[in-house]
């Protein structure tokens, strides 16, 4: 099983290459930061003791990055070897200064495995929530170095739990432990008869906390609010953007609205700037100008503006799993998005409370805008509801510290 899993992962390597080679510009950016990677993947001091992370991408990062402060305040002899998986991730956080090196993730075969690990004096690794990556998982195992997994997020109906994933299954019992999202995860566990698994929450709630405690003002967009409300869509996508027009374009007028987009491409930017009648471009902000939006055409700002918003609305629920709504739910701000959102516990949560409400069409956006807009103790109980979830979610990462021990 090995082999033909193995064999999987070159063919997967194989569309890659084969995607790049027609255009594809993350495949490109995937393949060719790969380009020379032994050179960073090896520890410049035999002598040296490391801590490996390895995350997926920059959400995967967030989530992970409470435990990498931690870890070097509590363990600060360790070096640290971070890893990416995703070009999203490591281009944005290559120069991340609490790490000793910084790479991509090699390919997961055996003999790179072996190789990465071989590099490095490593004590323990820490992988962040569903990266499985079963020969890297066997030959750490192997080498006797502990692997933890953070924020560790299973559901039943992932392929491990299928009657065909029982070798997938089995790596499980390689992990020294798991620090679980959830009671699900933890069932999940121990109905293996694993039983190394304690509930410790989502490190990402101290992450986006962190963020909320610091308060960091942007005076060029309040300058662009002034008195008016804000509303705000985090990390859209053209299947929200066409939602949102008409509503942008019929506002009140002591409203304004800050459209963050996914792709900030010239290309994807220009296609927005067609369908808006009065707008400005964050990267030519002019304050004079008292325009209905703000298109900001800036990577690193949304999770710190959020802050501004009335309500928000969160992109990619009509694609392929909406966006992290904890950026906008800590600073007690009510949200909506598309109907693709239950593989997100918080959301579903939410969903429930309400604190968070779902809409299938633009119909059904407007309605809720409206509601939002108009209904000012509907908006009170739903900014209370997001309140006091935070509350209750934060303080993973020091129940994960408390329990760690390399």
């Amino acid at each position: 099983m090995r082999l033909f899993y193995t064999f999987i992962i070159r063919c997967y390597t194989a569309l890659i290459f084969l995607a790049k080679f027609f255009g594809n510009k993350k495949a490109w950016a995937w393949w060719h930061g790969r380009d020379n990677q032994w050179d960073k993947l090896k520890s410049d001091d035999p002598d040296s003791e490391w801590i490996w992370m390895h995350v997926s991408s920059l959400g995967e990062f967030e989530q992970g990055l409470p435990i990498i402060e931690a870890l070097k305040a509590d363990y600060p002899k360790y070096k640290l070897l971070l890893t990416f998986f995703s070009p999203s991730g490591y281009e944005i956080k290559k120069d991340y200064p609490l790490a000793d090196k910084i790479a991509y993730m090699p390919i997961d075969t055996i003999s790179n495995a072996e190789k990465l690990v071989g590099n490095f004096n490593l004590k323990a690794a820490f992988f962040v929530k569903y990266e499985f990556w079963f020969n890297y998982i066997k030959v750490l195992h192997d080498k006797h170095i502990p692997l933890y997994y953070i924020s560790a997020a299973l559901r039943k109906k992932q392929y491990f739990f299928k009657p065909w994933g029982k070798w997938f299954r089995n790596h499980f019992y390689m992990v020294e432990y798991f620090f679980a999202q959830n009671e699900e995860t933890e069932e999940l566990l121990k109905g293996m008869g694993i039983t190394n698994v304690t509930v410790t929450g989502d490190t990402r709630f101290d992450r986006v906390y962190s963020i909320a405690m610091q308060a960091q003002r942007y005076p060029d967009i309040e300058q662009f609010i002034g008195n008016r409300k804000c509303i705000i869509a985090g990390s859209s996508w053209p299947s929200d953007e066409r939602l949102l027009y008409h509503f942008i374009d019929n506002m009140r007028d002591d409203y304004c609205f800050i459209m963050v987009p996914h792709d900030i491409s010239d290309e994807h930017v220009h296609h927005i700037e067609a369908h808006l009648n009065d707008y400005q471009l964050y990267t030519n902000f002019d304050p004079s100008n008292q325009c209905k939006t703000l298109v900001i055409n800036k990577i690193g700002l949304l999770s710190k503006i959020y802050r501004y918003a009335r309500f928000a609305y969160i992109g990619a629920g009509f694609y392929d799993g909406i966006h992290n709504i904890q950026e906008a739910i800590v600073f007690d701000v009510p949200v909506v998005f598309g109907p693709k959102y239950k593989s997100f516990e918080e959301a579903v949560d939410l969903v429930g409370l309400r604190g968070a409400f779902v809409i299938h069409d633009q119909k059904e956006l407007e309605a809720m805008f409206d509601r939002f807009i108009n209904d000012e103790d509907f908006y009170k109980e739903a900014s209370k509801i997001c309140h006091d979830y935070v509350a209750g979610k934060i303080g993973a990462t020091s129940r994960i510290m408390n329990c760690l021990k390399i």
